[in-house]
């Protein structure tokens, strides 16, 4: 691992957490495998019989941003001159080789052959879940914006800029800026928090985008919020959830996604991370159900805060330019 200078979530060897522990020993892992009531999920959801969800939109316009859920955490968003994907996963489980681990019960909502061309992979972090470089390996032309250290696990050749939290590149006319996110790293037993974890803030074409990445809620929620004068777009993660004595710090529920909406001030939100693989002990809808009534309890509107079916994409333009 090359040598860094240590700072507010790096102690010199390793990466942490500044506002909580995410670390789990192996005598509560245990406990959760011994103790768990894990809702059974469907083995596969069929989409829905035809007519499918109309394509996302070759062009929009300057402050608009085109969403489309792929699913879990990955989305397509396309602005007026440039194309994201996050946290491209679209192998059939999300373990090693893409072949093992958490089994995927829906199909990607558009195949990998059917994405435009892609100009920039946003890459939050390095749980098989969310890299998988066989998939990175068919977005060929994309340039990758990753975090500290995770460039050694994506395939060579490839144009990667690494960041550490508050680092920014710009790739044609998009400013990217790594956010923090509480979380934690391990592609295997001996790596664990060897490489750093994020999100991202983009600005870019008039419209200002937040994807969450993985993260249990924090401070620095409040914090990125601040940093930046708009969020048009916040992607965040609902589920994953449960048990909480076990999943707090590392993921947030749907009412803590609520509050970070509000906390970042997010003009519109989106949920992700749910429904796809199995990673948790929670029911497969039931981190919709838990939003519907998160959002109520905080006066949220479901326009606000909303959550995409598999494919469907949605418009939103900036408030400064509606």
């Amino acid at each position: 691992m090359p040598r860094r200078p240590t700072s507010d979530h790096f102690d010199g060897r390793s990466f942490f957490n500044p506002h909580a522990a995410t670390g789990r020993s192996w005598r509560e892992v245990l406990r959760w495998a011994r103790t768990r009531q894990r809702v059974a999920w469907p083995a596969s959801v069929t989409p829905p019989p035809p007519p499918p969800q109309p394509p996302p939109p070759s062009r929009v316009s300057p402050g608009e941003v085109a969403v489309t859920f792929i699913g879990h955490s990955t989305f397509l968003l396309r602005t007026a001159s440039q194309v994201f994907v996050t946290d491209p996963v679209f192998t059939t489980h999300a373990g090693p080789f893409g072949r093992t681990g958490p089994r995927r019960v829906r199909p990607p909502a558009i195949a990998l052959a059917d994405l435009p061309r892609v100009d920039v992979v946003l890459l939050s972090h390095n749980h098989y879940d969310h890299l998988q470089p066989s998939s990175l390996a068919s977005l060929r032309d994309a340039e990758i914006v990753t975090t500290l250290g995770v460039g050694r696990y994506l395939p060579r050749r490839r144009r990667v800029c690494e960041l550490d939290w508050w680092q920014q590149t710009r790739i044609g006319d998009a400013v990217i800026t790594a956010v923090p996110a509480q979380h934690f790293s391990a592609r295997t037993p001996w790596d664990k928090n060897r490489t750093l974890w994020c999100g991202f803030v983009v600005q870019v074409d008039g419209v200002t985008l937040y994807f969450a990445g993985d993260t249990g809620y924090t401070p620095q929620l409040r914090e990125i919020g601040a940093r930046f004068e708009r969020i048009d777009l916040a992607l965040l993660p609902i589920g994953a959830y449960e048990p909480r004595w076990f999943m707090q710090p590392m993921h947030m529920n749907p009412d803590e996604a609520v509050r970070a909406h509000l906390d970042t001030g997010a003009h519109a939100s989106v949920g992700m991370h749910f429904g796809t693989f199995q990673l948790t002990d929670e029911a497969i809808d039931e981190p919709l159900r838990a939003l519907a009534r998160a959002r109520v309890e905080h006066g949220v509107s479901p326009e606000a805060f909303r959550v995409l079916d598999f494919g469907e994409t949605a418009i939103v333009t900036a408030p400064s330019t509606a």
